[in-house]
Parts: C-alpha cells; structure tokens; sequence
C-alpha cells in the first residue's frame, strides 16, 4: 500500500470516527447541557494524563523497536511487563489521592452515586491495554488498521453512551460508554496483531528504557496540548464553561485529523528508512508531511473564523460564547500540527533526546502561560496559552531537525494551500452574504457551507497546485491506474 494510500485510509477511518463523537456531542449537548459536558471532558482528561504515567512512553519505544524489525517478541513482551508494573503502581497512588480526585471534579457526586476514583481506575487500565495493542501495531507497520478501528470505539462507545444517556444514566453512561469502546478495540487488535511473545532479557528492557525516557515527554507533550488548559479551567472556572470549551477543542482537533493520519503514517517509514541508511528517502518524507500535515486544518482555520457562531450554535445557544475561543484553538492546532510533524521526524531519526528537550519547553511553557493567562484574562486566556506554546514550540523543532536533517521547507505549496483557502473564504463569504436574511436553521446551513468551502478549497487546490495532483493521482485506486 502506498504511504498516500494509507495516510487516506487513516484519515477517512477518523473522519468517520470524529463524525460519529460529533453527532454524538451535539446530542449530549443538547440533552445534558454544558455541565455534564465538561465534568465528562474533566474526567477523560485526568484518565488521559495518568494514562502517561502508567505507561511513561513504553508504547511510543514498543513502537519504535518493533518497527526496526529484529526480535520483534522480546519488546512486545518487555513492553507488556513494564506497563503492568508502571501502571500497578500508578492505581495505588491513584487510589491513596482518592479524595483530592474527588474534589478536584467536585461536581460529580451530584449526578453518579459512585465514587469518580472508581471510574479513573476503570478506564486507565482499559486505556493502557488497548493503548499498548495498538503500539505493536503501528511497529508492525499496519497504521491503517489502527486507522479502522478508531470509528470502531467511537462508533460503539457513542451508541452505548446514547443508549445509557436515554436510560438515565446521564454522566456515569458517558463514561461506561467511553470504556466499552476501548475494551472493543483493544480485543479486535489483538486479533490483528502477528508478533507473537519471546522471552525478553534485561537488554530489552533496558533498549525500551533508552527510548521511552525521551519518548515519553513526546506523550506528555501532546496531552498538554490537548488538555491541560482543560485541567487547568477545571480550578478556575465553573464546569458549563469547561464543557463550552472543549466543545470548541473537539472542533479544532477534528481539523487535524489528516495532519495526525499523516505523522503516524510516517513514523514507522522514516524509522525504517532511516535504519537503512536511506538519507534521501528521509528527506523525501520529511518534506512531504510539511507539505500535506496542515492540509485541512489551513482552510478550517479560515471557514472556522467565518461561521465559527453558526457551527457553536448547533450544540446549543449557551455555546455560542466560545467563538473567540474557537478562532484561537483553531490557529493553535495549524501551528501544532508543523511541530507535530517535525517532532515525529525527530523521533524517528533516532533523535528522541532533541524532541525531549523541545517537549519540555513546550509543556512548561504551556503550563505556566496557562495557569497565569486563566488567573489573570479568564477561560480566554487558556486558549491564548495554547497558541503561544504552539508557536514557540514549531519554532524549537524546525531548528532542531534542520541541524540533524538536510531539508527543504515546501513554502511553494503552503502558499498554494493559503491561496486556495482564500479562495474558499471568499466564496463561503459570499454565500454566507445571501443567506443571512432568509430564516433557515444552523442544522442546514452549517453543513451545506462546510460542504461547499470544503469542495471550492480542494478544486481550487488541484488547479494551483501541480504535487496536489500528482499525490491525488498516485493514491486514488480509479486515477492511479489510469
């Protein structure tokens, strides 16, 4: 399969999966209300950061190892005991900071008669399991069926948590859900996975140890990308704002699927090439995830700030006050979604030391811009913090890989992509001008606008842009063969 090909299929699997959690959200929006929404996003976001800690980057290393291709069981195999024992360790800790937990998400009691620590328990484990199942994958080089199982857990954790929302389980359904999805997809992964257990020695620990010790800042990197504002807003403002903005979050990470499809597709290949001393393959790949990694969240960011009101507006009116947040999260996640790419470059150049240092510039600076920006401007300054880091933090990588790499920064076609983008902005504009005065529901027009932004971008790219039809033409089965 061509690296095109699977970053589509990757790609398409979590548009599909995205599809699916926004149907879902706008239904819970719309049903539980804000609150709800944001203890939920409080909880999944502790889960996700404990997560870290009971793995401490032992996934990214299995990875990495596994992908190399030489004694491929022995890692599986220390990759599992090490995450068991990091993880068993972190449920005891967890379980002794039982009552903070519980004040911290302070407004749970209200709607689940079980204790929150009991969730975090329950979902860490779940989420280490299938975590790990699908770390072996990706070394495995099978990306793409990672890829089609993410609408799998979405899929099924949104009907189940539907099917428990109308029962009246409100919280508690959204969170059993949540894990009913990952039991699923670590089990399906299972079935999927070719490498079978050897005995590992201390030299694979040990190997595991070496990577996972920078590897592990990449994970916590994203994760305070992703949610420590949210942590953050948790102490500072009520939890109907929370769910405001990581509505807004869902919204901007959605644009970014393709960048994400991109980076996981590449790992394992520029890991490989660079195994086999292929500096030119390399190079290629590099410049390539430059070229396509902000692919769909450039003309996102431009129709997000046209029809950011409207596109909140459907979750219900109480969202609509996250516009400006939205417009903000949005150009966070274009200039994360470069620094992500150059990051994976790193890493997979056996560099992981160099995105560590970078990481660690990054969360602090993440951390400390947030805690001060919501203290002193308000829910506004959390997304204001996450672009800044995001900025600083491109800046760092682009630096750092080109003192290891040899590249060319594809500016040409980034500028095509803007251009086009602008196009489509013009277009929705106009639209969007004759459609105001005449009375038809968000629920008709949101779609149609994106529908229509989304095909004017793309047709304007394909005649700006001769690499845009070239890559069309090599990855679409019906013009490939032509």
């Amino acid at each position: 399969m061509r690296i095109g090909q699977t970053s589509l299929v990757v790609f398409l699997s979590k548009l599909t999966s995205s599809a699916l959690g926004f149907f879902g959200t706008v239904y819970f929006a719309r049903e539980l209300g804000a609150e709800v929404l944001g203890l939920y996003a409080l909880v999944v976001a502790l889960v996700a950061w404990l997560e870290l800690g009971g793995s401490m980057g032992v996934g990214t290393a299995v990875t990495k190892r596994v992908s190399e291709g030489d004694e491929q069981g022995a890692y599986v195999a220390a990759g599992l005991l090490s995450t068991l024992a990091i993880g068993g360790v972190v449920s005891v800790l967890i379980l002794l900071a039982g009552d903070p937990i519980a004040a911290y998400v302070g407004e749970f009691d209200a709607y689940v008669a079980v204790s929150v620590v009991w969730f975090v328990l329950g979902l860490l484990a779940i989420k280490l399991f299938y975590k790990l199942v699908l770390a072996v994958l990706e070394g495995e080089r099978k990306v793409h069926l990672v890829g089609l199982l993410a609408p799998v857990r979405t899929g099924v954790a949104t009907l189940v948590q539907v099917g428990l929302v109308i029962a009246g389980l409100s919280l508690a359904g959204l969170l059993v859900g949540y894990g009913v999805g990952g039991v699923l997809i670590g089990v399906l992964g299972l079935v999927y996975v070719s490498t079978s257990l050897a005995r590992p020695r201390k030299r694979h620990f040990r190997s595991l140890y070496e990577y996972a010790k920078y590897a592990w800042l990449g994970g916590l990197k994203s994760r305070s990308f992703n949610d420590i504002d949210v942590l953050v807003l948790g102490a500072f403002v009520p939890s109907a704002l929370v769910g405001v903005y990581a509505v807004a979050w869902s919204i901007a990470k959605f644009l970014d699927l393709f960048g994400t499809a991109v980076s996981d597709t590449l790992f394992p290949e520029i890991s490989r090439a660079t195994a086999d001393g292929d500096d030119e393959t390399v190079r290629q790949l590099v410049e390539d995830s430059l070229a396509y990694g902000g692919l769909i969240v450039v003309p996102g960011l431009v129709g997000g700030l046209l029809i950011g009101d409207r596109l909140l507006a459907v979750y219900g009116p109480e969202f609509v006050q996250g516009t400006t947040v939205l417009g903000l999260l949005l150009l966070a996640t274009l200039l994360y979604s470069y620094q992500k790419q150059l990051l994976t470059a790193l890493n997979a150049v056996d560099r992981p030391d160099l995105a560590f240092r970078i990481n660690l510039v990054f969360i602090v600076t993440n951390a400390i811009l947030n805690i001060l920006l919501v203290w002193r401007v308000g829910w506004l300054g959390a997304a204001i913090a996450t672009a800044v880091s995001a900025g600083i933090g491109l800046a760092l990588a682009y630096v750092a890989l080109t003192d290891v790499l040899s590249f060319c920064p594809p500016f040409r076609e980034l500028g095509r992509q803007w251009v086009a983008a602008g196009l489509m902005g013009a277009g929705v504009w106009i639209v969007l001008d004759l459609v105001e005065p005449v009375a038809v529901g968000n629920l008709i027009v949101v779609p149609a606008l994106v529908v229509f932004g989304a095909g004017l971008y793309f047709v304007c790219l394909l005649g700006l842009s001769s690499r845009f039809r070239r890559t069309v033409r090599r990855n679409l089965p019906l013009l490939a063969s032509r």
